[in-house]
């Protein structure tokens, strides 16, 4: 049986902050429904993720070519 001590407390207001408004932003945009609102944050986010890892392959590719150019130049002097 739940007691007074175990039942869901209330959430408290979230302070000013970047996060709430970038929250406020997203429930904007989608008519104030929350559950569209977070479907696309995490979408975002996600989008956000893939293109950060997409940039380091390519970063990481460039690093590779780097290292073959330079020993194949010391090879040839």
């Amino acid at each position: 049986m739940a007691t007074a001590d175990t039942q869901a407390r209330p959430v408290t207001e979230t302070p000013p902050g970047p996060v709430e408004e970038i929250a406020q932003a997203y429930l904007r945009t989608a008519s104030g429904d929350p559950g569209l609102a977070l479907r696309r944050a995490i979408a975002d986010a996600l989008a956000d993720l893939r293109e950060a890892e997409r940039r380091e392959r390519a970063r990481s590719r460039l690093i590779s070519r780097g290292y073959v150019r330079r020993a194949l130049a010391g090879a040839e002097a």
